[in-house]
């Protein structure tokens, strides 16, 4: 086996080696040295957001006079092009590392570095005087990871959930007049129309996007400015607001300064609330699957209410079984981020004094939830809610042959005398209206024939507020 080549690089604590190739340096060998754990690097949403930073950065402090203009063009020239994914090879470091994510910052910091010393002609360009100049690790990597998600949000997971509501919206349209039983505690109960059904299946996507975007709008206040413990030392007055302002109008989305830099740093409360928020987006999306797969249930075995698109064969020994692989699928994202909002809880609670010490997993949980959700809510619209068939048949069979609609009689003959008729019903695999008859309740005059067969009518009663 042939060793690897090496080169000798030095930081505070002295030599090490480093791959000869590697655009990287010390900090980030002895990382990469220290925390041999999953295997798993920090999201490159983040790597992206946080070398944008870097390159913003080093244009400010040029402007405010702290910073070579050579220098800090290199910089913002080199940190661009890991913001493109040019270098996403030379971010090494497991994302179990040092809870304020200084490994990954000094990771960001020292392959921007290299790639401006080797623009510059191997004039040195230094990792913390000058990339990092007027930041710190503390402020940096809480801004990348917020950058990182509102991104996320924006340019995929509220595209995704809207185009899923409009399939959810479409479906609702075609099932408007196809009634069914209504279920409550797994019992029949009252009919419903499946159209009613998938337009609170809308309604539940379209208060996810609201509750996502509200809680994205609190992350977009960023800790940048704060530096080491959020009292803004090393940074000029009018770093962090020039910074900030610049990364709006490159990335066209709106962040703001930090109101308060002992809070933004010290906890990730706007995190939290995201993930929350999240959170409810997958226990929706849980329900709406589990009720797409009861109602595709069969084909003969089950409610057959529902043909959801066959996509492949669902098993390896019964041939001919198709099963709702979309929605399991879906199922199991959600329980996924339901997991994810666990660590971004117990990890929005560990900040101490002033600093949160959980950072990169909590980047790796919010932007892997975010991602999740984007791209599975997709595919449940293009994979199966568009393609849903009712059967229209089957479902008015069930509608009608519930005892629960006995219910509309309550006004002509009683809770009590209607608890006995659906009794009767069910006892003897008679219609609820022949046993109305049989009961004598026509005969007595409690109600008409025309009465009771309006009473009856299954489409009507699950509209039961509207004229003709």
């Amino acid at each position: 086996m042939t060793e690897q080549a090496t080169r000798t690089e030095h930081d505070s604590m002295g030599p090490v080696e480093v791959p000869a190739d590697a655009l990287y340096a010390a900090q980030t060998a002895r990382a990469v040295q220290n925390f041999p754990i999953s295997g798993q690097r920090v999201p490159a949403p983040i790597i992206h957001a946080l070398a944008l930073v870097k390159s913003v950065a080093a244009g400010v402090n040029a402007e405010l006079g702290v910073l070579d203009p050579g220098i800090a063009q290199a910089i913002a020239a080199a940190a661009d092009e890991v913001v493109a994914g040019r270098h996403d090879d030379h971010f090494p470091i497991d994302v179990y590392q040092t809870g304020s994510g200084t490994s990954t910052n000094m990771n960001v910091n020292e392959v921007v570095a290299r790639l401006a010393t080797l623009a510059r002609g191997g004039e040195k360009v230094h990792p913390n005087d000058h990339v990092n100049y007027g930041q710190s690790s503390n402020d940096t990597f809480p801004t990348a990871i917020r950058i990182a998600s509102v991104r996320l949000v924006h340019e995929e997971l509220l595209p995704a959930l809207e185009h899923l509501e409009a399939a959810l919206r479409e479906r609702a349209e075609a099932f408007a007049d196809v009634v069914k039983a209504g279920r409550t505690h797994l019992m029949d109960a009252v009919p419903v129309t499946l159209g009613q059904e998938f337009l609170g299946y809308a309604r539940q996507v379209e208060l996810a996007r609201r509750r996502i975007t509200e809680t994205a709008a609190l992350a977009a206040e960023l800790p940048l400015g704060g530096t080491a413990a959020g009292t803004g030392l090393n940074a000029h007055p009018e770093f962090a607001p020039r910074v900030i302002a610049e990364i709006s109008r490159r990335t066209g989305l709106e962040f703001t300064e930090a109101t308060d830099h002992f809070e933004a740093q010290s906890t990730q409360d706007a995190l939290v609330a995201l993930s929350g928020s999240l959170r409810v987006t997958a226990v929706s999306l849980t329900k709406i699957c589990n009720d797409l797969r009861w109602m595709g249930s069969g084909p003969r075995a089950g409610l057959g209410e529902l043909h959801l698109p066959d996509l492949q064969p669902g098993s390896s020994i019964m041939p001919g079984k198709v099963n709702p692989v979309i929605p399991e699928a879906v199922l199991m994202v959600c329980a996924r981020v339901i997991g994810n909002d666990a660590t971004m809880t117990v990890g929005g609670a560990s900040g101490s004094f002033e600093l949160n010490v959980m950072l990169p997993v909590m980047g790796l949980a919010m932007t892997e939830s975010i991602s999740l959700l984007a791209s599975s809510s997709r595919l449940l619209a293009d994979r199966c809610v568009s393609g849903l068939e009712a059967d229209v048949e089957r479902c008015r069979e069930l509608a009608e042959s519930s005892s629960a609609i006995v219910t509309p009689l309550n006004r002509y003959i009683g809770y009590e005398a209607a608890a006995a008729v659906a009794k009767q019903s069910l006892a003897e695999r008679r219609t609820i209206r022949d046993v109305v008859i049989a009961r004598g309740h026509v005969e007595r005059g409690e109600l008409t024939l025309e009465q009771l067969d309006e009473a009856l009518d299954v489409l009507k009663m699950t509209r039961p507020h509207q004229q003709g």
